[in-house]
């Protein structure tokens, strides 16, 4: 699998699925622009030390190249910059990945509308919708310039998990179900051009920020798992990285335009595998094995 010559953006590089689909990118040969707003110079509201230079040094790393601009996707004029900067230095744009989030900070677990901090939700929504609809409002010009492109919505659950489950809060659910929308109704949109758009889910992602909270690092996740035993489904961001490798690569990647894909789901297709050499199957073991109320067991998910 190649994507030597292939032009990315990936809005929202600088940590989590972001990070490890920039560097899937990057093992595959592609040029990558990393867009974020936390520098080395400057942290986001978000308050996390990773950084887009990092993740652009991963890119290259791996035998990519990548390249770190810090872009605010609220900001209309900082986007348009980014897509003229790219189309001056690369005359092209093959994939478009929306994993701009930043919401973690904002959210509370099962916390009713009205007793939700409203400010917070709102804000929440901005970031996770509006950043992916003018990103894609500035960029898809430039990716249906030549046929065939590819756009990659970054979500969290499954169009058929979510249509039949409450997730978190009601600003975070309404987050996730728009974003599988906008995959669905730019792939009606982009048709005439012979590009894909999906929607892609991670499954329990060992992110940045959950490795924290668990007090372990990637290298010794599994000791969470005598505290937090359905962890052991869990996946890096590399994993779901390399779905959308698999899939910019994949010449007949149309058959599953306007579709919502899980990583899972196309490591059993493209014979991908995360870090450790699994294939985790995360929402097919939270629908049969966790929601199913039955004792964490990985055998057959991974």
């Amino acid at each position: 699998m190649t994507l030597e010559g292939r032009v990315a953006l990936v809005a929202g590089a600088t940590r989590g699925a972001g990070r490890g689909t920039a560097v899937a990118l990057g093992e595959a040969g592609a040029t990558v622009y990393c867009t974020g707003r936390t520098t080395r110079e400057q942290r986001s509201e978000y308050g996390r030390p990773e950084t887009i230079e990092e993740t652009a040094e991963q890119v290259t790393a791996v035998g990519g190249t990548g390249i770190a601009v810090q872009v605010d996707h609220l900001e209309r004029g900082q986007v348009a910059d980014l897509v003229a900067r790219i189309d001056a230095e690369q005359g092209r744009l093959d994939v478009l990945v929306n994993d701009v989030w930043g919401g973690d900070p904002l959210f509370a677990w099962d916390t009713p509308l009205w007793r939700h901090d409203l400010d917070k939700g709102l804000r929440l929504l901005r970031l996770a919708v509006e950043t992916h609809v003018i990103t894609s409002h500035y960029a898809l010009p430039l990716l249906i310039r030549r046929p065939g492109g590819l756009v990659v919505e970054m979500t969290d659950g499954t169009a058929e998990y979510n249509a039949r489950h409450y997730r978190v809060n009601a600003f975070y659910d309404l987050a996730k179900a728009a974003v599988l929308r906008l995959a669905f109704v730019q792939s009606h949109d982009l048709a005439p051009y012979e590009a894909t758009v999906v929607a892609l889910t991670p499954g329990w992602l060992r992110s940045e920020h959950m490795l924290e909270l668990f007090g372990v690092t990637e290298e010794n996740w599994r000791d969470a798992l005598e505290r937090v035993p359905h962890f052991a489904i869990s996946e890096s961001p590399r994993f779901v990285g390399r779905a959308v490798a698999a899939l910019a690569a994949d010449p007949d990647r149309r058959r599953y335009d306007g579709k919502s894909l899980s990583s899972g789901e196309l490591a059993r297709v493209y014979g991908f595998t995360d870090l450790d050499g699994s294939r985790p199957d995360a929402w097919r073991y939270v629908v049969e094995v966790q929601d199913a109320g039955k004792p964490a067991d990985t055998t057959g998910y991974r």
